[in-house]
This record gives structure tokens, C-alpha cells and sequence, in this order.
């Protein structure tokens, strides 16, 4: 049953992953969310980057709220900390991932959309957080991934309100980094999935982990992280083969 909500499709190094609730509009279930955080904990070793998308028209829809489980405020607690290792099992996991998006991206659907590193949406998204109106608050890390790219302000104008904000709202707010025609951000999201993978498997690996970091940090300090990414990468095998290709006018072989 977990696997049918997840189908799984590894060629040529990209593991596309559909999420496959096409009744719920790929709502999130724990069935649905274990599936990923089972992907991303032990992925097959080929991969070297991922596509995140949906069926049905939607990409994910939010927590499933038919199948909400009362709990104590503990247990919603270690629920809600349950979906950050998630999260952060996909941003930090090392493979680049990239999100397909139509129709709804929701709540939940939205906080696993930010998780991911490239964000590619079409004509009918939708994006919204609405657990204002349901007497709730985000708990599967809106209040940060969401809530850096808005900024405080912005957000608390879209939960309040439960606002919704289309394709090319989403683009020039960063909710998305590419605003495509109807049935092309599949085809997008795979051919940038199979750009990103031919770069050099270190720097990408750097690159997802550094970056987000050094958002934390004073400028010293992401600056001395900047160098020390910089002399990790750059005195690899992969940096010399990068810069003699570059020189002999041919594509680098970057070993894995």
C-alpha cells in the first residue's frame, strides 16, 4: 500500500518520485510521508539527483485532515518534530531535489516544496497555508523554510488571511524559481535534475548543506565556512578535471 502512494522511477541517475493519492489530491498521510523519508534515508546509489512531483493535477495538498489523529500536546510535539526530520532528511540528504508543482501546494504540501532546491510550478498552483483557519498552526516547518523566503511579515499576512498565491505570485515572492506553461514543469524538473547531476557530486553536496547554513551565521563566521567550503571543493580530483576540460574545450567525467 505505501509503495502504490509513492512510485518510484530511477533512469539514468534521476529518481523521479510521484506522490500517488490521486483521491486525496496527494494529501499527506504518515503512510505517504514514511515512503519519502524511507527514499531518502537509503537511496539507490545510482541516484544523483531527484524529482519531487504529484498526480492527478496536484502536487501535495497538506496533511490529511480525515485521517488526523487526536493527541496531547506531546504527542503533537513528537509529530510535529517527526515531519522536520523529514524535511531535513530531504534538503540535507546530499541529492539535489527538484519539485514539479500544479494544482495544490498546501500546507504540508508547501513545507515539503520548500524543503526541496529547485522549485518549478505551472499555471494552476496554488499556494497557501491555511491552518489559520482551522484553529491550528504549521508544524512541519513552514515557520522557517516559508517563512525565509516571505519574510515574517508577509507571512503572517498569508496565514492570517489564508491567502492564496498563484503560479506568478509565487515566482516573484520566491515561493517558486520558475513560472512554466501547463504540463511542462515534469519535463523541466528532469532535464534540470540531469543538469544538476553532471556537476561534480562534492560541490553539489557543499553547496546543499553550506548555503542554508551560512544564513545562520554572523559574517565572519560564513565567511570563514565559505573558505573552508572553497578549499574542500577546490582541491578535490573533480575541481582538477573541472578546470582541464575546461581548458581542452571538452565536458568534465566527474567521478562519483
Amino acid at each position: 500500500m505505501t509503495d502504490d502512494m509513492l512510485l518510484v522511477d530511477v533512469e539514468d541517475g534521476i529518481a523521479t518520485l510521484t506522490m500517488n493519492r490521486p483521491d486525496k489530491r496527494n494529501a499527506m498521510c504518515d503512510e505517504l510521508l514514511h515512503a519519502i523519508d524511507g527514499f531518502f534515508r537509503a537511496p539507490p546509489e545510482e541516484v544523483k539527483a531527484v524529482v519531487l512531483t504529484g498526480t492527478a493535477g496536484h502536487y501535495c495538498s497538506g496533511l490529511d485532515l480525515s485521517e488526523h489523529k487526536s493527541r496531547d500536546a506531546e504527542g503533537t510535539m513528537r509529530h510535529s518534530r517527526g515531519w522536520h526530520e523529514v524535511m531535513d532528511r530531504i534538503q540535507y540528504g546530499g541529492l539535489p531535489v527538484v519539485s514539479a508543482m500544479f494544482g495544490a501546494v498546501i500546507g504540508g504540501g508547501l513545507e515539503l516544496a520548500t524543503s526541496t532546491h529547485v522549485r518549478i510550478a505551472e499555471p494552476s498552483t496554488i499556494f497557501q497555508l491555511p491552518e489559520g483557519r482551522r484553529g491550528i498552526y504549521v508544524g512541519g516547518g513552514a515557520s522557517v523554510r516559508v517563512g525565509r523566503i516571505l519574510g515574517a511579515d508577509r507571512m503572517v499576512e498569508m496565514m492570517l488571511t489564508g491567502r492564496k498565491y498563484g503560479a506568478e505570485d509565487g515566482y516573484v515572492l520566491g515561493l517558486t524559481h520558475y513560472s512554466v506553461g501547463e504540463g511542462e514543469a515534469l519535463n523541466m524538473a528532469q532535464d534540470l535534475a540531469r543538469k544538476i547531476a553532471r556537476n561534480a557530486p562534492l560541490s553539489n553536496y557543499v553547496m546543499i548543506h553550506a548555503l542554508s547554513r551560512i544564513e545562520d551565521m554572523d559574517k565572519a563566521g560564513g565567511l570563514f565556512t565559505e573558505s573552508l567550503c572553497a578549499a574542500l571543493t577546490q582541491t578535490s580530483p573533480d575541481a582538477i578535471e573541472g578546470l582541464a576540460a575546461f581548458l581542452e574545450k571538452r565536458a568534465p567525467s566527474f567521478g562519483a
